[in-house]
């Protein structure tokens, strides 16, 4: 099921989000000072392409006060629109029986784009 999802994900948007978030990603990257938010941004779009059968996983090192410092500044810099988006979407979504997996996916989505650092969907 999850694979038929991930191709009906891909084909109605989700292979032009993750682009979006790979080039925006990249563009970051290309200050030093960005280098980090922009690695943060090209996991997102990698984890875009294939969202379904997937759960995110915090990593060892969620707790210390470095990554908590870089998810406060990815909130304010860019969280914040993105989980907005994210919800926009799913609440589209939800509207309709058919649309529900796909907005559990933005849901889940929000949640690591609001705080990705120390997070993946695995």
């Amino acid at each position: 099921m999850s694979l038929l999802g991930n191709i009906i994900w891909l084909v109605f948007g989700g292979f032009m989000s993750a682009v979006g978030y790979i080039l925006g990603g990249i563009s970051t990257c290309l200050t030093i000072i960005g280098i980090p938010f922009g690695l943060e941004t090209i996991k997102l779009g990698i984890a875009t392409l294939t969202p379904f059968g997937k759960k995110i996983v915090e990593g060892p090192g969620v707790g210390t006060p470095l990554i908590q410092i870089l998810n406060i500044i990815w909130f304010f810099l860019f969280g914040w629109a993105i989980a907005l988006s994210h919800l926009a979407w799913g609440a589209l979504l939800a509207i309709t029986i058919i649309g529900l997996p796909f907005a559990k996916q933005h849901f889940k989505l929000m949640v690591l784009a609001i705080m990705p650092f120390g997070r993946s969907l695995e």
